[in-house]
């Protein structure tokens, strides 16, 4: 009886406990989920890999997080910290050392059971685990890459996982941690060194690409898998590197921010530099903007990025204006329109792909239907509109085989006025517009 009495209670002391510890977790999950949101650089990874029959999850070439796959599903990941502890001070980060913000550390063992346990409710495909630095580079690389290496050999997890290479990590690591991963990102935070400076004197731009070199040099290195810890075979960050850097925190101008993208994208071979408006944060210091910058800012440089990575547009060309700054009432590649007519009009059957790749409205995907399509039959208006081209923008610009009005506008003053997208109206607006009253 006495046997059976203490059986019982043990089992209703390790329930407790197990309950205990649940609650413990979840509220490092807030603390650190809501933590990692400032970290933009863990959209579609690009990356493709076959699946391991003896393991869970999988990578498809249609990335991970904020992407979607073929059949319209929306496919995301575990996006958290390993801690929210840092050494260091920057000003415009909300986990600096100086900050009064609610602190907490995932163990390893931790977060692989996280992984598993959303993976396995069918809550995420992958995960983006990335740390402020606690006690030094080494320690925080060595426990980032530990998570990757137990999901990776001991559970055999074939998800998607993207690591932060930590600026300043070792070499070992480094090459470690892209073993397991599949993508690693090295974040350069501000795009010249004179901000950094300014907002965080300890970090430097030159140990970040230090880092970046690292890893393009192992990427090169190990261009055919190897085989790790139970003949799991890998290779090294099969989906590339990125990294992130904070707009509007200072007056640095669009066009400079463009400059160190296009030097970054030669140097090291980047897949995405991604660029995350600066948001104020509590009791921040008195040099930081009060206000949000404006999200359209943020937009106008991802637009401006792609062109020049895949319309092969150069930073110059998209700054005609005294400033150094992108407008935000028209996309960039509208405005080089604007502003270069005399390239006007395309004639859009006998043109080349980089010359058709300058018309307003036409994507590369677009493009590439065109100049299919031109081998068998002269294009159309209808035709370019079939092909999925934003007529609305390109008619301006482009000359068919059939009658386009549209080319009359070309050197029209008002052509800028029929370029700009239509205001929309709130939802009050709205109701109001339309029936005349709320």
């Amino acid at each position: 009886m006495f046997s059976l009495l203490k059986l019982y209670f043990i089992r209703i002391l390790y329930v407790s406990m197990n309950e205990l510890s649940l609650e413990k977790l979840r509220k490092k999950l807030k603390v650190l989920a809501d933590a990692a949101k400032y970290d933009a650089s863990c959209s579609s990874s690009g990356g493709a890999r076959t699946r391991d029959a003896k393991g869970m999850g999988n990578v498809n070439g249609m990335g991970i997080c904020h992407s979607y796959a073929p059949d319209g599903r929306c496919i995301s990941l575990l996006k958290i910290l390993l801690t929210n502890v840092c050494i260091y001070d920057c000003k415009f980060c909300v986990n600096r050392v100086s900050s009064d913000t609610e602190r907490a550390k995932f163990t390893v063992d931790e977060i692989v059971w996280l992984t598993l346990e959303f993976y396995r409710r069918n809550y995420i495909e992958g995960l983006f685990l990335s740390s402020g630095i606690f006690n030094s580079s080494d320690e925080t690389m060595e426990q980032l890459t530990a998570v990757a290496r137990i999901l990776r050999t001991k559970h055999f997890f074939n998800g998607y996982i993207h690591l932060k290479a930590v600026a300043g990590a070792s070499q070992e690591l480094i090459e470690k941690a892209g073993l397991y991963a599949d993508r690693v990102s090295t974040n350069i935070e501000m795009p010249i060194q004179e901000d950094l400076d300014v907002l965080a004197p300890a970090k430097t731009i030159s140990e970040a690409q230090n880092t970046m070199n690292d890893v393009k040099g192992r990427i090169l290195e190990f261009k055919k898998p190897v085989k790790l810890a139970n003949n799991v075979e890998r290779k090294f960050a099969p989906a590339g590197q990125s990294t992130q850097m904070v707009v509007g925190a200072t007056q640095t101008s669009d066009k400079i921010i463009l400059k160190t993208s296009e030097s970054l994208y030669s140097n090291f071979s980047l897949r995405r530099v991604f660029y995350s408006s600066y948001s104020p944060i509590p009791f921040a210091d008195a040099i930081l903007p009060s206000l949000k910058p404006s999200l359209k800012r943020e937009n106008r440089l991802y637009q401006a990025d792609w062109l020049i990575r895949f319309y092969g547009f150069d930073s110059n060309e998209l700054f005609a204006n005294s400033d150094h700054n992108l407008p935000l009432d028209l996309d960039p590649k509208t405005v080089w329109a604007l502003n270069n007519r005399h390239y006007f009009p395309i004639n859009i059957n006998t043109a080349n792909r980089e010359e058709i790749l300058r018309i307003p409205g036409v994507g590369v995907r677009s493009v590439q239907k065109i100049l299919q399509l031109r081998r068998s039959q002269k294009i159309r208006v209808q035709d370019l509109k079939r092909l999925g081209v934003v007529w609305k923008r390109a008619q301006f610009f482009v000359e068919t085989y059939d009658s386009n009005y549209g080319l009359r506008s070309l050197n029209s003053h008002h052509l800028k006025s029929h370029l700009k997208p239509d205001e929309q109206l709130n939802f009050f607006d709205s109701l109001n517009a339309t029936t005349g009253e709320i």
